[in-house]
């Protein structure tokens, strides 16, 4: 199910994003879990290349139509919705991360930070405050405002730093690709299809192109790579094809208009992926008399495929019928059992359904979620839900407690910690970390009204 959010990442330092390119960007994110889990698959042989435990990068889906990626500190891969719909195939994606993985490999994160200090890079302070600040408001809006101020004299010292670094990530890449016997000929075919945007004016280059300086010199590095490796004619491993097209076919049937999927994956055309595409299409018309069956069809060739289960119940919930939805979205969770989103939508459902019934399950699976993903703002405003609807008013108050903090909202994450705290046991776990909220709580109000003062 592909969902809205607006990140609460704390957004230090992006690496290979110049100011320019931020300030047009609306900083709005998408979380879908098959999505998720395919850049997964693609980028963990990487970063275990890198020497990077998997398990630590946090992976961010931008909607955005444009082509770019970029890494940011604290281990963040953020991949633009354009970039999966415009790479051709799964070599030319695997590609892109690879680099931005170079990045990470090679300590750029670090040292961008140092030469932005050195450059006294105005803009790209800007362009920092300007994600706080949309973190903070959950408004990307905000932060755009505030990102649209530069130094241009800035931008070109630091732009001239990341030519460097992205020679850098270049051969990072061809290292660590090569050492998984892959090609790198997705990755070639990627820049030269981007080489010829050079010749566009800036306003019309996608965002890659003005963040990845491009030079001859690189792309013949690349080419020159591609010409000697032993591993260039491998294809791309049987495993990856797939999910590549259907993630593909997915991001085009929901963020374009009906019209337009359904011209591109015609009646004719037999695929899995196009009649996923089809499937999604007609239930956004909405048009369930033909959407239901195409996905009945899926799930009967893929009957443990959990994404389609879960498409299944997006669609039944979505048209007002709860209670059938309910069990495609067990079923999705019972063939990908440690996915947090899944377990989120199924709770999420089961409290739609108003059924007491269901109460204790809804609690378990949000319980999951919130101790896998402690920043799932959503997660834990369900889980108080849960709890209110059940009678306790304490662990209700403490769940909200958490998702006021992440929301930014001081005032409510202390009225409602101490309202938990009054009947909590101490020295429990929960009631730790609500003094700990507590005290969070009251140090970002104080500063809140400092900032208020200046």
């Amino acid at each position: 199910m592909l969902k809205k959010r607006i990140s609460n990442l704390a957004i230090l330092l992006f690496v290979s994003l110049a100011p320019g390119a931020a300030s047009a960007q609306n900083l709005e994110f998408i979380r879908d879990a098959e999505i998720e889990n395919t850049i997964r698959m693609y980028a963990t042989p990487l970063f275990q290349q890198a020497g990077v435990e998997p398990s630590a990068v946090e992976i961010h889906l931008v909607k955005d139509n444009e082509i770019n990626a970029f890494v940011a500190e604290g281990l963040n891969l953020f991949i633009n919705t354009g970039l999966i719909v415009k790479t051709e195939h799964a070599g030319q994606l695997i590609g892109v991360i690879a680099h931005e993985t170079g990045h990470i490999a090679g300590g750029h994160l670090v040292k961008g930070r140092g030469e932005m200090e050195n450059a006294g890079y105005a803009s790209l302070a800007s362009m920092i405050l300007g994600a706080a600040a949309a973190v903070a408001s959950r408004r990307g809006d905000v932060g755009s405002a505030i990102m649209m101020g530069g130094n241009e004299m800035a931008e070109r010292s630091y732009l001239a730093f990341s030519r460097t670094i992205e020679g850098s990530a270049d051969t990072a890449a061809l290292t660590f690709l090569d050492n998984l016997h892959m090609s790198a000929r997705g990755f070639l075919e990627f820049m030269e299809l981007l080489g010829d945007q050079e010749l566009l004016v800036t306003a019309r280059q996608d965002p890659y192109v003005r963040t990845h300086p491009l030079t001859r010199e690189r792309v013949d590095e690349v080419r020159h790579h591609v010409e000697n490796s032993p591993w260039s004619d491998t294809p791309v491993p049987p495993a990856y094809v797939e999910p590549h097209r259907r993630i593909k076919a997915k991001l085009i049937a929901f963020i374009e208009p009906a019209v337009t999927t359904l011209y591109r994956y015609k009646e004719s055309d037999t695929s899995l992926e196009a009649r996923y595409a089809r499937a999604i299409a007609y239930y956004r018309k909405p048009d369930l008399g033909r959407a239901i069956p195409l996905i009945d069809g899926l799930i009967a060739e893929r009957p443990e495929d959990p994404y389609f289960h879960e498409l299944k119940g997006q669609m039944l919930f979505e048209n007002g019928r709860t209670a059938e939805a309910v069990p495609e979205y067990k079923l999705s969770v019972k063939y990908l059992p440690d996915n947090a989103l899944l377990r989120e939508e199924l709770g999420q459902v089961e409290l739609e359904l108003e059924d007491n019934t269901q109460l204790a399950d809804a609690k378990e699976q949000l319980t999951f979620v919130t101790r896998h993903e402690p920043e799932n703002a959503n997660g834990w405003r369900l889980l108080a839900t849960s709890y209110g609807r059940m009678g306790d008013e304490t662990m209700a108050a403490s769940s909200m407690a958490e998702y006021a903090l992440l929301t930014g909202r001081w005032n409510e994450a202390l009225h409602d910690a101490m309202k938990a705290l009054k009947n909590l046991k101490k020295g429990t776990p929960t009631e730790i970390r609500m003094q700990d909220v507590r005290s969070q709580a009251e140090q970002m109000r104080d500063r809140s009204k400092n900032q208020g003062r200046q």
